[in-house]
């Protein structure tokens, strides 16, 4: 009982976490109800926690399943729903350079104004989710590879941080972002071809 009174957070979010993954893999817009739920706890669990990038990046999440929600319902030229579609080439070293620039700051942050412990992780994390879920409201098919690349380095901060529920999930969001990556290629071919 003690165990579950200690990671009863850990565990809703991570139950609201594998709802999330696999309503996003579906495509489902039914994700961003679940991802402000999971979100709204997540801020808690990460104060808890010490994690305070990742605590504050919930807020931002928040505020993105709201825009990400309306995005995929009319977000199209047509004020229809967004399809899925590539990442246009033009913005990747443009947002490559973005992704640099926060980790910086958002490691200045952690490093000279908390106690955090891991802020070089936790920056990375950070910046780069920045960035995912943003391509993710965009509906670009490579939003995947940015969460594969979080999911990784975050598996392994929250088993570092003691947060082993959150931790699990985060290894199966890799799993579920390489289906997910395929997945999404063949829905977008699916409309393409119609």
């Amino acid at each position: 009982m003690e165990f579950l009174a200690n990671h009863w957070l850990d565990i809703v979010t991570t139950a609201l976490g594998l709802a999330y993954i696999l309503l996003e893999y579906k495509a489902s817009v039914w994700m961003w109800l679940v991802g402000f739920m999971m979100q709204a706890l997540g801020i808690v669990l990460y104060y808890q926690k010490g994690l305070y990038a990742d605590c504050g990046m919930e807020f931002y999440y928040l505020a993105m399943t709201v825009y990400g929600y309306w995005r995929w319902i009319h977000g199209s030229k047509d004020n229809k729903e967004l399809k899925i579609r590539h990442f246009p080439k033009k913005m990747i070293l443009p947002w490559l350079g973005i992704i640099a620039a926060m980790w910086l700051v958002i490691y200045l942050i952690l490093s000279n104004f908390t106690n955090s412990t891991v802020p070089v992780a936790d920056s990375f994390t950070t910046a780069l989710s920045i960035i995912g879920i943003w391509a993710l409201a965009h509906k670009y098919l490579e939003q995947w590879f940015i969460w594969i690349a979080v999911d990784v380095v975050t598996c392994a901060l929250y088993f570092y941080k003691d947060i082993p529920f959150k931790a699990s999930l985060y290894a199966l969001y890799v799993i579920i972002a390489v289906f997910g990556y395929r997945k999404w290629l063949r829905l977008m071919g699916q409309t393409s071809s119609q």
